[in-house]
């Protein structure tokens, strides 16, 4: 008799954010975006994307129904993919996911109910992970991160952060790769911001071609010169992430290969700790500069 596929259910929200996360994962090249909805992503083993607000056909009533029954019937058995930031001033009143009794339901708290009843829950993109963009100062709307969520409401569900403005489409299909090899990530597979370690393990700096131009003490004075781009706002020396060794849109090239500077978007605080982005960062050991997310 054939083995039955397993499948692994998925509930995608989508918060306070632009959309820019779930465009970079829909543009995934190798596996592509059909590969990983349509097709089994490991032999034996089903990705089933039953909610979606960007790709699904369904909408209103209908298409809330499916996350609630989903939510209710597969209870400690779906995953949880949140992408944006978590509106909480004023009673979550600046964002809502459809309606129950004809009144919106906030973001918070649908994060919280799908939230507290997931197998695990991965916060795709800075905003989800960190707050954000949206949770930049002033931040009117009180938006929070999916752990700070969490923490407020007593969720002790498993959470996996995989920042990104936008993120690379394969952390985020690495990570769920990693999930149907393996199993959840342990403690050691995570770093202290809950990042996958195989993707945000080390420095741009480490592996950045222009690192032998820090070395040498030759900086860029203008955008387009030779040399090392610290100078001119380059992150790269705080931020951790493996885009030099990975690149984007299908290998073709990333930022600093595009002689722009890292801005660090990988990391807690941004944008407000990074900014501004064309500024040399300050108050920096120079011999000791991965230690400055630890001041």
């Amino acid at each position: 008799m054939a083995k039955m596929t397993q499948e692994y259910p998925v509930v995608w929200l989508q918060c306070a954010a632009c959309s820019g996360c779930a465009v970079s994962v829909l543009n995934s090249a190798s596996p592509s975006i059909k590969n990983v909805l349509v097709d089994e992503l490991l032999p034996g083993k089903h990705v089933n994307l039953r909610f979606h607000p960007t790709v699904m056909a369904a909408s209103g009533e209908m298409a809330i129904q499916v996350m609630e029954d989903m939510a209710r019937d597969l209870a400690g058995g779906y995953l949880l993919v949140v992408e944006g930031a978590i509106p909480t001033a004023m009673d979550g009143v600046y964002g809502s996911v459809g309606e129950r009794n004809g009144q919106p339901v906030s973001m918070v708290e649908c994060v919280r109910s799908l939230g507290q009843r997931a197998l695990a829950t991965i916060a795709l993109g800075t905003c989800a992970a960190f707050g954000g963009i949206p949770a930049a100062k002033p931040n009117p709307t009180g938006c929070i991160s999916v752990r700070d969520a969490f923490a407020a409401h007593g969720i002790t569900t498993p959470l996996i952060n995989v920042p990104g403005c936008p993120p690379h489409p394969d952390w985020f299909t690495g990570t769920i790769a990693h999930i149907l090899l393996q199993g959840l990530p342990s403690p050691d597979d995570l770093d202290e911001h809950l990042r996958p370690r195989i993707f945000y393990g080390q420095l741009i700096h480490e592996n950045c071609p222009r690192r032998a131009y820090f070395d040498e003490g030759k900086f860029a004075k203008k955008l387009g010169d030779e040399g090392c781009l610290y100078e001119l706002g380059c992150k790269g020396p705080i931020t951790h992430a493996d885009c030099p060794l990975r690149h984007w849109n299908n290998g073709v090239n990333w930022v600093i290969g595009n002689h722009a500077p890292c801005n660090g978007c990988v990391e807690p605080g941004f944008p407000d700790i990074t900014s501004p982005f064309y500024q040399k960062l300050q108050d920096v050991n120079i011999p000791r500069i991965g230690e400055y997310w630890q001041k």
